[in-house]
């Protein structure tokens, strides 16, 4: 077996492993618009708003990147009784994967940070928070929460960003009770003092927090390692894997040989919560018995994918093996989607400015009006996706001897086509939960249809989208094609 092939059959044992995270929750707000003018008021410009998202952030931004992977995540961390708390509540519950355990402190502000975009540029972010120390009885919830979650864990994460959850004394008493149960702990470190995290597993300072907390050069390699070696001896961790922007990763053990990885991104786009994936891909891996270089390797990957994305992004496991195998896969291939990555990659179209379209079939036998249609379809769009039913789809609607080729040959040969972005396989009978949950700009079928009669039109038009019936080619159909075959 090849080292990628390793890797690859690694990432598929993520699915189900379970991970205790533990750390600052965050509401991470976008706001997008446009700009067109400068205010007559101050030299800034003047945002028209067009749309809000909210996600998860911080430490939940850990949690989402590990449910991106398959893993099984269960959360312990501090919120205000407030509506950016309940917020955080309400998008924990669309993961039914997550075990929450949120703790409500009254009085205390839940860490907004608000983002302001025209275009894929971002102009502004505005936080809103409280980083005092939790309130005695906060402290002890979060303990014994954390102490009730503890046995079924595979992994602990601490991910510090400073706001008070994991201050003094309860990151140390987490790091005791985990090792004393046989648990590794990996921490995203926040702050110089380093020795507060003691005992644990493995610390992931990026290269500047590393330099803030030695003291120490970190411009080369070898100096890189010194100061890594340095936080071994004085802080009593295990490894420090470092993590240096455009120049890779740098793992270093207390013993063994020292691992520099180099930079797997592509194109760069937005470095913001790449170091949330880091540790979240590292923790996934060691949990389902992943070395700890094998991990690294597989988060480098991971930290790679999210780059390329803008906004608080995560990396999926489909995208993760992809990428493994990006020097082998078929161009075709990359184009071939699930539903989680395609909204994913879907989001990212759009916060570049991209028109979105999208229409579906079973393009069981490509012929001239499928190529026709698909053409018309990416005139009126930047991007065009294809809904392409499932074998299991096609055989309920088409009868027992369809379809005559398989949803795999399908859709490689659609994803050959240059008309055609991204392919994503449905198994229902309509393409509707599909639309709902990519939410496409355009929606393309052909004039044989009304546009009331066009599955998910109307909730197309409900977000300011638009329904457009593409002309037909006469006599092209694959049931024609069909009879003229066995004739």
């Amino acid at each position: 077996m090849t080292e990628i092939s390793a890797l690859v059959e690694r990432v598929e044992k993520l699915k189900g492993t379970p991970v205790l995270c533990i750390g600052d929750a965050m509401l991470d707000r976008f706001v997008y618009g446009s700009v067109d003018r400068i205010s007559p008021e101050a030299p800034i410009p003047v945002l028209c708003t067009e749309r809000e998202d909210a996600m998860l952030g911080g430490a939940g931004n850990v949690v989402r990147n590990l449910v991106a992977l398959g893993a099984h995540p269960a959360f312990v961390a501090v919120v205000g009784d407030d509506e950016a708390g309940r917020e955080v509540g309400r998008l924990l519950g669309e993961h039914h994967e997550i075990d929450p355990c949120l703790v409500i402190e009254p009085g205390r502000q839940t860490t907004i940070k608000t983002r302001f975009f025209a275009s894929s540029q971002q102009l502004l972010r505005a936080d809103c928070e409280t980083r005092a120390p939790l309130a005695q009885l906060s402290r002890d919830q979060v303990l014994a929460r954390a102490e009730h979650l503890l046995e079924r864990a595979g992994v602990v994460v601490l991910s510090d960003y400073g706001k008070g959850v994991l201050a003094p004394p309860v990151v140390s008493e987490l790091i005791s009770r985990a090792k004393a149960m046989g648990k590794k702990v990996i921490v995203d470190p926040k702050g110089t003092d380093y020795t507060r995290y003691r005992g644990a597993s493995l610390l992931t300072p990026n290269r500047k927090e590393l330099h803030e907390a030695t003291g120490m050069a970190v411009d080369t390699d070898a100096a890189v390692v010194v100061a890594a070696r340095r936080l071994i001896e004085t802080c009593g961790v295990e490894a420090v894997l470092v993590t240096r922007s455009q120049d890779g990763m740098t793992l270093v053990p207390a013993k063994g040989e020292v691992h520099h990885l180099p930079a797997e991104a592509r194109e760069v786009f937005d470095v913001s919560g790449a170091g949330d994936t880091v540790v979240a891909t590292l923790a996934a891996a060691v949990a389902s018995g992943a070395t700890l270089l094998d991990a690294a390797r597989i988060a480098n990957v991971a930290a790679g994918i999210v780059v390329g994305k803008v906004g608080t992004a995560v990396a999926y496991a489909a995208e993760v093996v992809a990428a493994l195998h990006h020097d082998e896969i078929m161009t075709a291939e990359t184009k071939v989607a699930d539903r989680d990555t395609a909204a994913d990659m879907l989001e990212r179209w759009r916060r570049k400015g991209m028109k979105v379209g999208f229409t579906n079939g079973c393009f069981d036998l490509l012929h001239p009006g499928h190529v026709s249609l698909l053409n018309q379809a990416k005139n009126h769009c930047d991007r065009l996706v294809v809904g392409l039913n499932s074998d299991a789809s096609v055989g309920r609607l088409k009868g027992p001897t369809r379809p005559v080729q398989s949803e795999s040959a399908r859709a490689a040969v659609l994803a050959s086509l240059a008309a055609v972005d991204l392919v994503v396989i449905f198994g229902e009978d309509t393409p509707l939960e599909l639309i709902r949950a990519l939410k496409p700009d355009v929606l393309v079928k052909g004039a044989d249809y009304t546009v009331d009669t066009v599955v998910g039109a109307a909730d197309v038009q409900s977000w300011g989208g638009r329904v457009v019936l593409a002309d037909l080619v006469a006599g092209q159909s694959t049931t024609n094609t069909i009879k003229k075959m066995s004739a």
